[in-house]
């Protein structure tokens, strides 16, 4: 089935990129909830859809490291999310740069737990004294609890910079509208005085 081409230049942009609805409708994952993804409401973008669906996307690329797709296009449904959106943002965590983001989490993680100060020289020399497991036990906690602050504060940064983006694209699409119309009417008001 050919793709309908919008007028909006980020959704063609997006539709290039991804699945159709019929082709996730297809997917054996998806089709117990199949009828609730072919609503049109979640595939399009709108002022409120767009947020919801950056915001989502982000919040399921920090929390899961596997299934983020199908995690953030759930977490669309109940909240009337751009669906493609909210699947297309979870790419913020690939296997890429994935190693840059363990390393960022463990260091929020470990400012936010601020576990240095209250340990009393670091958190490595309590993980020497319990052994190497305590060590792993406890880098991966403050890395797990630094992926949460980061779901959570990616989440809200990007719902507040995708409504602002969003705001402002659609007032300079408009914008631009208004002055091809002027333009012609200029035009048409010329040639009639004429």
């Amino acid at each position: 089935m050919k793709r309908k081409r919008s007028k909006d230049w980020l959704a063609r942009r997006f539709e290039r990129h991804m699945p159709t609805r019929e082709e996730m409708a297809q997917n054996r994952f998806l089709k117990p909830i199949a009828h609730r993804f072919l609503s049109p409401e979640l595939w399009r973008f709108t002022r409120r859809s767009v947020p919801r669906g950056v915001a989502l996307g982000l919040f399921a690329a920090f929390i899961v490291p596997l299934g983020q797709i199908f995690l953030a296009a759930f977490l669309a449904l109940p909240a009337r999310a751009n669906v493609p959106l909210a699947a297309i943002v979870t790419f913020v965590t690939n296997p890429f740069t994935l190693p840059f983001w363990l390393v960022f989490a463990n260091r929020t993680g470990a400012f936010v737990l601020n576990i240095d100060r209250a340990v009393g020289g670091g958190a490595g020399h309590l993980a020497n004294d319990q052994g190497a497991l305590a060590q792993w036990l406890e880098l991966g906690g403050v890395t797990a609890f630094g992926f949460l602050v980061l779901a959570l504060v990616s989440a809200a940064i990007g719902y507040v910079v995708a409504g602002f983006v969003w705001q402002r694209l659609v007032f300079s699409k408009r914008r631009r509208k208004l002055r091809e119309i002027e333009r012609r009417l200029d035009r048409r008001l010329t040639k009639d005085a004429k």
